[in-house]
């Protein structure tokens, strides 16, 4: 199946992902789709947003279901769309939604070294995945407005965050707990256990989103090293399919599987960072086509209702107590969590790495004569 058909179908089956409330499986979604329209022009897409976004969005830009209170960093995420949507229809209420996330961070709980916790009932905790939920829209929040200390305080969080995190094989844990109280975290350097590949994704997709948003320059420098040290690692851990293991740095520990959200959120960060020449061009694109070829050709599956669907996506994982549960972030938890289909963060950043296909497409058309103003 051509995968924009996948994508509008998706969209249009699409149910809110918690009932309606604000929440970052959404902000996936708008997320692609929003990539989608500015690499195609076509409406279809800004239609679908709009329709899923609008429901929760009220006209004083109050957001459905959202708490600040909670301290949640993942509620941040789907705030990045508001920026181009208050700038193409003047609609104030994008621009109020906007300030009441930034409001949550100015008063988010931080770690000593000036990082956000990850949740409010995740004290002192850093998790990879907060820096996808948060950083990105911190620093598009910065320059709307003109508040360059927001980007100098993101940069100070990645870096942070790296060192807090790093491994010796060059990739990167899951989570931080700054307390050690944590059962998951090593009571010397507060490191949980293992190199989850999704949280490695939500990582390079913040580094190279970040970088898209800022200056080349030497505020930027370091940033930009690390993120192509993690991209060669990423290629170099490609496995011959052309997707990514679900426990990075163990392939062959028994039960591991390859896995088609990060495999996505790879397959986005690689394009991105070679369209945009933060990397070697002609190698990480070679790499991100391989992934985003073989999850289009095998990972996109047609049921027995017809229905075709995104499979062997990890439903969810994470690290402490959840709902009775206590995730110990051992390499062997990783394996025991459900496997789905169809779920958010996979399509969200499947729609996202096919829109940066498209735009190396565009560069191809551009650079052999072709002009970019066809694409409508």
């Amino acid at each position: 199946m051509d995968p924009t058909t996948y994508f509008d179908q998706f969209a249009r089956r699409y149910k809110p992902y918690k009932g309606g409330s604000w929440c970052y499986e959404d902000g996936c979604i708008y997320r692609g789709l929003r990539l989608l329209f500015e690499a195609t022009g076509e409406e279809r897409w800004s239609d679908h947003l709009r329709r899923l976004i609008d429901r929760q969005v009220s006209p004083d830009g109050a957001l459905l279901g959202y708490d600040p209170a909670e301290y949640n960093i993942d509620n941040i995420l789907a705030g990045r769309v508001l920026f181009p949507l208050s700038a193409e229809t003047g609609d104030t209420r994008y621009r109020q939604a906007a300030d009441n996330l930034a409001s949550q961070l100015e008063s988010h709980p931080r770690i000593v070294a000036g990082n956000y916790w990850h949740k409010n009932r995740y004290p002192h905790q850093v998790w990879l995945d907060g820096l996808y939920m948060g950083l990105p829209f911190q620093i598009e929040y910065a320059i709307a407005n003109d508040k360059p200390a927001l980007i100098a305080d993101a940069l100070q969080q990645f870096s942070t965050a790296l060192a807090f995190t790093s491994t010796t094989g060059g990739l990167y844990v899951h989570g931080y707990d700054d307390s050690r109280m944590q059962r998951w975290a090593d009571p010397t350097t507060g490191k949980s256990p293992a190199v989850w590949a999704r949280a490695v994704g939500w990582l390079a997709m913040a580094l190279v989103d970040a970088l898209a948003l800022l200056p080349e320059e030497r505020a930027t420098a370091a940033l930009r090293q690390r993120t192509c040290l993690l991209l060669d690692e990423l290629m170099a851990r490609q496995m011959p399919s052309g997707l990514w293991m679900q426990v990075l740095d163990e392939p062959d520990l028994a039960g591991n599987y390859e896995e088609s959200s990060a495999s996505a959120m790879f397959a986005y960060a690689l394009l991105r960072a070679a369209r945009l020449g933060f990397t070697d061009r002609e190698k990480a694109a070679g790499a991100g086509r391989r992934a985003l070829s073989s999850l289009i050709s095998d990972r996109l599956v047609t049921d027995a209702g017809s229905i075709t669907r995104l499979t062997k996506i990890v439903g969810v994982a994470g690290l402490g107590g959840f709902e009775g549960n206590y995730r110990d972030g051992s390499p062997g938890y990783y394996l025991r969590e459900q496997v789905v289909d169809d779920d958010a963060k996979g399509v969200g950043p499947l729609m996202m790495a096919f829109a940066e296909s498209l735009g190396h497409a565009l560069e191809r058309a551009d650079a052999d004569g072709g002009s970019a103003g066809d694409r409508s």
